[in-house]
């Protein structure tokens, strides 16, 4: 990956703004699959998302908090639908390596470290994104490509 995709995370407007529900997206690679998830963050803020607001309203009062809700449900509803509905898989960068290199493959200190995590429910799949939304939204966490790896994993290589 290049290092524009190293360092992209998702990273939302300040909480309570007019664009509180909108992602920061550069120029480049990442930006189609932050904008496909953003579509996701903004269907939930308006149509599922239980709140006292009008339309309008429940896309600009947001907290901190409400943005990591939505971007767990966006990044869970995604990767089940890539998983046909019947399974999520999640990767979180751990400390421990899980891929020694060999051959044509040139380690990076990221990918060996990448743990897979497998749900067969979609609520459990959402709830374990959102206690480790951090491992998404944080500076230097490598978010999007976490979120591509979980893509590809929750799909399968033969599909």
């Amino acid at each position: 990956f290049s290092s524009e995709w190293a360092k992209a995370y998702f990273r939302f407007r300040e909480p309570y703004s007019d664009l509180a529900y909108a992602l920061e997206a550069e120029k480049g690679g990442t930006r189609a699959i932050l904008m496909a998830v953003q579509a996701h963050i903004i269907k939930y803020l308006l149509f599922v998302r239980n709140t006292e607001y009008t339309h309008l309203e429940r896309l600009c009062r947001i907290s901190r908090q409400e943005q990591g809700e939505a971007l767990a449900v966006a990044l869970a509803d995604t990767l089940w639908a890539a998983g046909g509905g019947v399974r999520a898989v999640i990767c979180l960068v751990t400390t421990d390596i899980h891929v020694m290199p060999s051959g044509d493959y040139k380690a990076d200190n990221f990918t060996e470290r990448i743990q897979l995590f497998e749900f067969s429910d979609k609520a459990a799949a959402q709830e374990f994104i959102f206690d480790h939304i951090n491992c998404f939204k944080g500076e230097g966490s490598h978010g999007v490509i976490l979120f591509l790896y979980s893509l590809l994993f929750s799909r399968t290589l033969e599909r």
